[in-house]
């Protein structure tokens, strides 16, 4: 069957070149030389230049198909003017744009389409919402200054955009800002008069389905990456990448699903990296990230991950790591420079070059204040690992933690357990105190026996024994009644009968709360 003629009445030299290539799905090469940057594409003469409508009628094969060959819209180094949309379209053809400058808006929403690829082009904006993508999906290079949309689309192989530069609805620098609902929205009262301000936001893929890997290795975006809910297959790769938010969240990840996800070797966060109620099926990584935001800086809680790297070449903020379940947190002391929240947080290992003292203080963190759970957890997590008197040292850290929460009766009742006997995690010091008096009233009475009570019977008087008796809270040698001191010894007495019984009183407390079954973390 012979190709029919063209809908258009007059083709430019670079359409029919296009129109005559795409048949057997060759390359229509605008280019001079080598040439790659399509940034200046605005200033290309008329011979390079392309209506978006001549584009969309062969990617809809309008006219254009009917050869044995397998046809395809392959150009490079176009000038392509107007907006390419092929919303609600199904497209059977690859469509691959190389090195061109679009001035107006590329629009594939609610389109099913085989692979799309637009490399190192300048785009006004890319608009995918809820299309089906069977096969790639490329802006690997590209300039897009007002932002990707690509919330609730479907792509069965892989997205690609590495060293893509991503702006923001608010900086459209070719005509008019477009329609709220072309954009990430905004924010200001219905019906006012202000002037609303646009939101931040780069990339638009909320709900995004990716089986395949998605790499966005070396990506700029000025304005936040919103990923709530998408899904992806094999990973998430963000190595390198560069991402200012201007106030927003630069990753704005909850409920997101990931084999992996790569934040670090360079990953640069200008805001804060949300990932609340994730699902990491292998490792989330922050190794060698740079991340700052005036205040939560990562928000890591109520989420599931296999293994979390937590060693960033620097952080600036609050971290939260609330209510989550890791398998391994990889981590440091340097990991926590401000507050970190970690009620609830649960995980079966820690690595990293930590010591105790470092991961005590990690709990002395919390904004919160004292909170029995991230200490009965890292108890838990110590006792597991065999280091049972490590696990001690954090209970008595527990103990002294809330005590400051108690009034002053308890605060002082709990300085006394605590000097006495560590609040039953250091009984050896009950044994010390016992010892101290001991030889004191050894020597004291020594030197200055007291009187026999009853002296119709012989008795040899025994300082030490008579000291034991006196700190014993139950008199067991029978001394105490045979025997009256004088003067100041007599007060030295009474104090030994009490500190024997303070000291008994503190054995009995530590030990019914060192027998007392430990809370599940």
């Amino acid at each position: 069957m012979g190709r029919s003629r063209p809908p258009f009445r007059r083709l430019t030299p670079a359409e029919r070149l296009l129109w005559d290539a795409y048949p057997t799905g060759a390359w229509a090469d605008l280019r001079q030389g080598r040439e790659t940057d399509s940034s200046s594409g605005g200033s290309w003469p008329r011979s390079r230049v392309v209506r978006a409508e001549v584009i969309t009628a062969l990617a809809l094969d309008r006219g254009a198909g009917g050869t044995a060959s397998v046809p395809g819209v392959r150009l490079a180094g176009a000038r392509i003017v107007g907006d390419l949309d092929l919303s609600d379209a199904t497209i059977e053809t690859k469509v691959h744009l190389l090195d061109c400058h679009l001035a107006g808006t590329v629009s594939l929403s609610d389109a099913r389409t085989r692979g799309v690829r637009l490399r190192r082009c300048d785009v006004l904006h890319f608009r995918a919402s809820r299309a089906t993508v069977d096969g790639l999906l490329d802006l690997d290079g590209s300039v897009v200054h007002a932002g990707v949309r690509l919330d609730n689309a479907h792509v069965t192989g892989q997205l690609r955009l590495s060293g893509a530069r991503l702006g923001t609805p608010g900086a459209m620098p070719y005509r008019t800002q477009a329609p709220p609902w072309e954009q990430g929205g905004w924010t200001g009262p219905e019906g006012s008069k202000e002037p609303r301000t646009w939101e931040s936001v780069a990339l638009w893929a909320g709900g995004l389905v990716v089986d395949g890997s998605a790499f966005l290795r070396d990506l700029r975006a000025t304005g936040g990456l919103r990923l709530i809910g998408a899904r992806f297959s094999s990973g998430l790769y963000l190595e390198g990448a560069v991402v200012t938010a201007h106030g927003a969240p630069a990753v704005y990840a909850d409920h997101l699903q990931a084999a992996a996800a790569e934040l670090g070797a360079g990953f640069t966060a200008d805001g804060t990296v949300r990932l609340r109620g994730a699902r990491i099926g292998g490792v989330l990584s922050f190794h060698g990230a740079v991340l700052r935001a005036p205040g939560r800086v990562l928000h890591l809680s109520h989420m599931q991950a296999d293994e979390v790297i937590l060693l960033p070449e620097s952080i600036e903020g609050e971290v939260n790591l609330g209510y989550s379940r890791l398998g391994v947190l990889f981590d440091r002391p340097e990991s926590y420079p401000g507050d970190v929240r970690l009620n609830g947080l649960a995980y079966e290992s820690l690595r990293g070059p930590a010591t105790l003292a470092d991961r005590l203080s990690w709990l002395r963190r919390d904004p919160g204040g004292y909170l029995p759970q991230p200490y009965e957890q890292l108890a838990a997590y110590c006792r597991r690992i065999g280091h049972e008197p490590d696990a001690r040292r954090v209970l008595l850290a527990r103990q002294r933690a809330r005590r400051r929460t108690l009034r002053l009766p308890g605060r002082l009742w709990g300085r006394l357990l605590d000097g006495l006997v560590g609040y039953g995690y250091r009984p050896w010091l009950a044994g010390l105190w016992a010892a101290l008096l001991l030889a004191t009233g050894t020597v004291v009475f020594t030197r200055w026996p007291p009187h026999q009570i009853g002296l119709d019977e012989s008795r040899r008087f025994d300082a030490f024994v008579y000291t034991l008796d006196l700190l014993v809270p139950v008199s067991v040698f029978e001394q105490r009644g045979a025997w009256e001191p004088s003067g100041w010894t007599q007060w030295l007495a009474n104090g030994l009968v009490a500190a024997g019984w303070i000291l008994a009183t503190a054995l009995i407390a530590g030990a019914s709360r060192l027998l007392r079954p430990p809370s599940a973390p």
